[in-house]
């Protein structure tokens, strides 16, 4: 008898759980914090270039940006290869962007072919341009800021070791294409 009671307790609580899961829906909140960054959906290509020395570095690149978990989670996904010999990737990362309802604030975590990760910044700018960024140890303060309009994606980098002067890095325009 014992062992029927524990299988019933088991199995409403499966039961419950999968019932509640059915009806879970994002709040207004997280909706409204999602809405702003959704015009990033979408598959991207275009070019950019790349400059952390005295040579300049150019560069096509793909941006594919899906959302999943009910429109709570985005990913980017972005390979870049050398603009002279497309053969040679010269960049890929692969990024989820969430939005944390009790932080009042979207977490980045972006990752780089090699491995390694940064917990990025990210913030709708008041102008609804997108700025995210990081600490690095050797370059300082790393920040990117994105324009999406009319089906265009501008990118810019900068980086800065005060917090002051700011001196670009990285640039990149992209076109949104048809799949």
């Amino acid at each position: 008898m014992k062992k029927i009671i524990i299988l019933a307790v088991a199995c409403s609580v499966c039961l419950s759980t999968l019932f509640a899961q059915s009806s879970l829906q994002p709040s207004g909140t997280l909706n409204a914090a999602m809405d702003k960054i959704q015009v990033m959906e979408g598959h991207w290509k275009g070019g950019g270039w790349l400059q952390m020395g005295p040579q300049r570095h150019e560069f096509t690149e793909t941006e594919t940006v899906t959302t999943h978990a009910n429109g709570t989670v985005i990913t980017i996904d972005g390979i870049g290869r050398n603009a002279r010999d497309t053969a040679e990737l010269v960049h890929q990362a692969f990024a989820v962007l969430s939005y944390d309802q009790q932080a009042g604030r979207y977490l980045m975590r972006a990752i780089r072919a090699d491995g390694n990760h940064v917990d990025a910044d990210f913030e709708v700018a008041a102008d609804g341009s997108f700025v995210w960024g990081f600490s690095h140890p050797m370059a300082g303060r790393i920040r990117y800021t994105i324009r999406i309009a009319d089906g265009r994606w501008s990118e810019n980098g900068e980086m800065s070791r005060d917090g002051q002067t700011w001196m670009p890095f990285f640039q990149m325009n992209l076109v949104k294409v048809k799949m």
